[in-house]
């Protein structure tokens, strides 16, 4: 397991988990710390603008909510922001014991153990973004997440109104959020049936597409084709599957899991108790938000989590290390 030492060869920073954000973690003017003080985020963005064939490096400085609330736009627009951050922390050498992601996340994580390229990444997220863009404009769908219910009781609303609709566990977050999926109907009906059986309540998402339930299978194969174009190698760091919460042990179960990710359920709850197992003693967000340092908190008590997406936070982590020249990565 990878030990990363803070300044003086200390362990301040001891076994990290690297987690990168999904969707839902966006916001306008995102990226612009990153870009205004980090000549390699510049040049990732401008290989991510080409590669996407979208202007992600404006989008992520200026775009509005509007604009990347759309899912074709989002996914690239997170998922080159969550790469920037992690080549400026791998610059300064931030060497975490795992990776993993949540969702979308997971593609910026494979790059991060070298499983994909950032070119098959970028690749992979637009054409991920549009398929699901797609099926949001076919299917009237959305997503909702349960508070304060246990899982299995969350489970057993989704079966109760399955006569309204399809409707299936998308997300197991942390132990009394869950997030639901599936046609619009059942969504809302599965949601009645959750704050009847006790929970405290019910949160509509804001997302344009139902997210990792069967209604996804009909971008299934297309997506499938567009993963065996693209080259995976085998992990050189330890990658925690946000599909199975348990460890990749190739770049073809790689390639297989990004494919079942479309339609099976987040396992984050897993993957945080994966990562436990490991002697993690920090947990790191690597990219815009905080959505998952609040989810690890909540799952594992009282840990060590940081995040990186804002200037401020950023800059601390940064410099945690680099000790020796913290003007080094800033343009003159």
């Amino acid at each position: 397991m990878t030990a990363l030492t803070g300044p003086g060869g200390d362990s301040a920073v001891g076994e990290c988990l690297a987690m990168f954000p999904g969707q839902g973690s966006q916001r306008p003017g995102m990226a612009r710390h990153l870009l205004d003080t980090y000549p390699s985020a510049r040049l990732l963005f401008a290989r991510a603008d080409e590669i996407v064939g979208r202007p992600l490096s404006r989008i992520c400085v200026s775009g509005t909510a509007e604009e990347l609330a759309r899912t074709e736009i989002t996914q690239p627009a997170i998922a080159a922001t969550s790469l920037a951050v992690w080549e400026i922390l791998r610059e300064a050498g931030y060497r975490p014991a795992a990776v993993a992601g949540h969702s979308l996340g997971e593609y910026p994580a494979l790059v991060a153990a070298g499983v994909l390229s950032l070119e098959s990444a970028l690749r992979l997220v637009r054409l991920r973004g549009v398929l699901m863009g797609e099926v949001a404009r076919e299917v009237p769908g959305a997503m909702a997440a349960v508070l304060g219910l246990p899982a299995d009781r969350v489970h057993t609303a989704c079966e109760g109104a399955e006569a309204a609709g399809l409707v299936q566990v998308a997300n197991y977050n942390e132990p009394l959020q869950t997030v639901i999926s599936g046609q619009a109907h059942a969504v809302a009906l599965a949601a009645e049936i959750a704050v009847e059986a006790g929970a405290e309540r019910v949160v509509p998402l804001d997302v344009s597409a139902p997210f990792h339930c069967s209604l996804m299978s009909a971008v299934e194969e297309e997506f499938a084709e567009a993963l065996t174009d693209e080259p995976f190698a085998d992990p050189v760091l330890p990658v925690i599957s946000s599909v199975t919460g348990s460890y990749v042990h190739s770049g073809e179960e790689a390639r297989q899991l990004l494919r079942r990710q479309l339609t099976e359920p987040v396992r984050w709850v897993d993957v945080l108790h994966t990562a436990e197992q490991r002697l993690v003693s920090a947990y790191t967000e690597i990219g815009p938000g905080r959505v998952l340092g609040g989810l690890t908190r909540r799952t594992l008590g009282d840990v060590l989590t940081r995040s990186t997406g804002d200037a401020r936070r950023l800059t601390a982590f940064y410099r945690s290390l680099t000790p020796v020249d913290w003007r080094s990565p800033i343009a003159s």
